[in-house]
């Protein structure tokens, strides 16, 4: 597993129910699922954006924040304590020339720009059915794609 760089550790690592009767499980968010929702969610990063700057892959950026936010919602509805703790992670030093986060205590803050070649265009996939008229509902199992753009 990669190690996922963030920005500093947050400054609160527990929250609890207010009621007296607080379940006795805790959910525990990783350092690294917390960073994504901090970048994500607070900061408004892309995915893309949150990836270039923890240094991993969109593709886990987008496993971690899944994982983040179900965590969140189990803490939320169902009343349990929720701990900020673990993962694997690396803390930003703000020596990174590439320290843009917002929120950076460090002051190092910057906009993320993310470099495009002068070619590069986005192109929507829209998943067909066999027929190659209608849009199949499931996208990883469509046997054609459209390409628009």
């Amino acid at each position: 597993v990669k190690c996922r760089k963030v920005c500093y550790l947050p400054e609160t690592q527990e929250f609890r129910p207010v009621r007296e009767n607080v379940h006795p499980s805790a959910i525990v968010l990783s350092v690294d699922e917390y960073e994504t929702i901090r970048l994500i969610d607070k900061e408004g990063f892309s995915q893309e954006e949150c990836s270039k700057f923890m240094q991993i892959a969109r593709t886990t950026v987008q496993m971690v924040y899944d994982s983040a936010r179900k965590k969140l919602a189990e803490a939320l509805v169902n009343g349990y304590t929720l701990k900020i703790e673990g993962g694997n992670f690396k803390v930003c030093d703000g020596g990174e020339e590439h320290c843009k986060c917002a929120g950076c205590p460090k002051r190092h803050c910057k906009q993320i720009s993310i470099q495009r070649k002068e070619d590069d265009k986005m192109r929507i996939a829209i998943p067909l059915d066999e027929n190659k008229k209608d849009v199949c509902v499931v996208f990883a199992r469509a046997p054609y794609f459209l390409f628009l753009g």
